[in-house]
């Protein structure tokens, strides 16, 4: 016989890092999602019973995003994102590289500030969490349609917000 408390704090001590990640591009606020994660885990656990043989990670994402959608309904305020000083090199390349033209990390993450909630969440859980259209349905509680709406919405925005990073990514699939 298993020790369900035991099988939680495992899963916890195993999944926390990634989930926090997660949390973290959802929210864009590391204070945030930490509350948002330990909120997330402490209904977990009161659940985990029935949830801990099936997949935790789904119900983890869900009520992260449930709990982002509902936190910004009640305060409905924008929350700063902290700057974060980053440096711009060259990933081997030769080229010299124009600064006025790196996209960094920081650069993402503010486009990803400007998208909203569900669309970010989408392509956090698209291009970070690698689920597929039907996992983000299921986890986001939408069709696999408005998944696909909101990706590609959210997509065209962050072209429009980093148009380096479209261009980059048009002059790296033009090389042979």
């Amino acid at each position: 016989m298993t020790d369900p408390e035991a099988e939680f704090v495992a899963y916890v001590n195993a999944r926390r890092g990634a989930l926090l990640r997660s949390a973290m591009l959802i929210t864009g606020d590391p204070h945030t999602a930490q509350d948002l994660l330990q909120d997330a885990l402490i209904k977990l656990a009161a659940r985990w019973e029935r949830v801990g043989e099936g997949s935790p990670d789904a119900y983890v994402r869900r009520i992260m995003f449930h709990d982002n959608i509902s936190r910004w309904r009640r305060t409905r305020r924008e929350v700063p994102v902290r700057e974060i000083a980053e440096s711009a090199r060259p990933l081997g390349g030769s080229e010299p590289v124009d600064p006025a033209r790196v996209v960094t990390g920081l650069d993402v993450r503010r486009a990803l500030g400007e998208l909203t909630d569900k669309q970010r969440a989408v392509l956090v859980l698209r291009y970070y969490d690698d689920l597929s259209e039907t996992q983000i349905a299921q986890t986001l509680g939408v069709s696999n349609g408005t998944v696909k709406s909101q990706a590609h919405a959210a997509l065209k925005r962050l072209r429009e917000l980093l148009p380096e990073a479209a261009e980059a990514l048009v002059r790296s699939e033009e090389r042979p």
